[in-house]
Parts: C-alpha cells; sequence; structure tokens
C-alpha cells in the first residue's frame, strides 16, 4: 500500500478552490495543490442528471493523513456532498517522493 496520495476535489469557483488548497497547504495537511480549470462536469443529483463549470483541485499528501484533509476540505467547501477522492501515488521518482514526506512531516 502506496503511503502517498492523491487527494482530488471539485469546487464551483475558482475562487472557492483556491481557498480549499490554501488552507489544507497551510496547515501541511499537503505538499502541493495543482488547481485545473475550469471543467465541464456531468454527474447524477437528486434523481436527475446534471451539468455545471468546476474547478478541480489536486492535492498530494500521505495516506495517513487522508482523514484530516477530508475534514479540512469539507470545513471549506460549499457543496453539500463534496467529491473527495483519494488514489495511490504507486510510483513516483524518489526524490519527490521524499519532499512530499519531509513538506506533509509538520
Amino acid at each position: 500500500m502506496s503511503e502517498c496520495v492523491q487527494v482530488m476535489t471539485t469546487a464551483s469557483t475558482r475562487e472557492e478552490a483556491a481557498r480549499i488548497a490554501s488552507a489544507l497547504l497551510e496547515q501541511r495537511l499537503a505538499a502541493c495543490a495543482q488547481i485545473v480549470g475550469p471543467i465541464e462536469s456531468r454527474y447524477w443529483w437528486k434523481g436527475r442528471i446534471e451539468q455545471s463549470t468546476e474547478w478541480l483541485c489536486i492535492l498530494k499528501t500521505l495516506r495517513v493523513k487522508f482523514p484530516a484533509v477530508e475534514a479540512a476540505i469539507r470545513a471549506s467547501h460549499s457543496y453539500e456532498v463534496p467529491e473527495i477522492v483519494s488514489c495511490p501515488i504507486e510510483l513516483a521518482s524518489e526524490p519527490y517522493l521524499q519532499w512530499l514526506r519531509s513538506e506533509t512531516a509538520g
């Protein structure tokens, strides 16, 4: 099992995605964050297919920090049910992984 993960969440505005990224970085819950967008999302919500423009926030962190990352995202998020998805980082350069570990150790 990989100790490093990439966590993704979407936000309704660039400002909200930036606020989420900043909160996680300031708390040392993530080593870095990328904000991508705008993106078009289509999804089921309350029995209907919806479409919206969103911003994707991609965070790099440690698996053990996921509960705190999830709580921090929920605290900063406007969505009733925000996407908070974690994927393991199976392969990466060792210097990058060392950097990620050191920046989230605090």
